[in-house]
């Protein structure tokens, strides 16, 4: 989409969360924030009204919460891509939202430059992992996978070559392509082309996806 527009819509309960977001993305020439949501219903129709590229979607909202919202999000405006906004606490609904195919997610007090990564991330196909907050939430989710899950997904996996599975690791370390690049000492664009197959061969939407997968499989863990 280079040279136009992104549209966004900010859905989240609280007004002044809405405007502190409204405030960093329009600080970016080629973002148009075009609507907000008070509530998942109202962001399903504001996405749907407005075309919407991105919505920034709370978990927790009156009237529908956002995980039926993205639901009804991919089956009115599939094209649209969802970001959810989260806090620590919300671990269980976190882990829905990714594996439903959520392009990823932010912390309600994520860096301004973080903020605007992630939704050009969004729109560019990809799936925005904060190296930092990321990296913590995908090891708390981790905590919890059962020996039955951990065993499924390395069944997964065992379809990817050694070189694929060094990728996929990182992924489950939350890096950038960039930084798995300088770690396996490939090009971004060679690591691009390596997690568009992993993503093809495992059949997952996204990176956040494959990072979990990565995780239940062992994958990435710093031992």
């Amino acid at each position: 989409m280079a040279g136009e527009r992104i549209r966004v819509v900010i859905a989240d309960d609280e007004p002044l969360i809405r405007a502190g977001i409204r405030m960093i993305l329009t600080s970016d020439r080629q973002i148009d924030v075009v609507a907000e949501a008070a509530n998942g219903r109202e962001a399903v129709e504001a996405a749907r009204s407005h075309g919407a590229d991105v919505v920034l979607l709370d978990i927790q909202m009156p009237v529908m919460d956002g995980l039926t919202a993205m639901g009804e999000l991919r089956r009115v405006v599939p094209g649209t891509r969802v970001i959810i906004l989260t806090t620590f606490g919300e671990r269980e609904n976190v882990l829905r939202a990714l594996e439903s195919g959520g392009a990823g997610f932010l912390l309600k007090d994520t860096a301004p430059a973080e903020l605007i990564a992630a939704v050009r991330a969004a729109v560019a196909g990809d799936a925005y992992l904060s190296p930092g907050a990321t990296r913590h939430v995908i090891d708390q989710l981790a905590t919890g996978r059962s020996a039955g899950r951990a065993e499924q997904a390395r069944a997964r996996i065992a379809q990817l070559s050694v070189r694929e599975r060094d990728v996929l690791g990182l992924l489950g370390e939350g890096l950038s392509n960039a930084d798995a690049g300088r770690r396996l000492h490939m090009s971004e664009a060679t690591v691009k082309t390596y997690v568009s197959r992993i993503l093809a061969k495992l059949e997952c939407e996204n990176r956040v996806q494959a990072a979990l997968l990565a995780r239940d499989a062992g994958l990435g863990l710093q031992e």
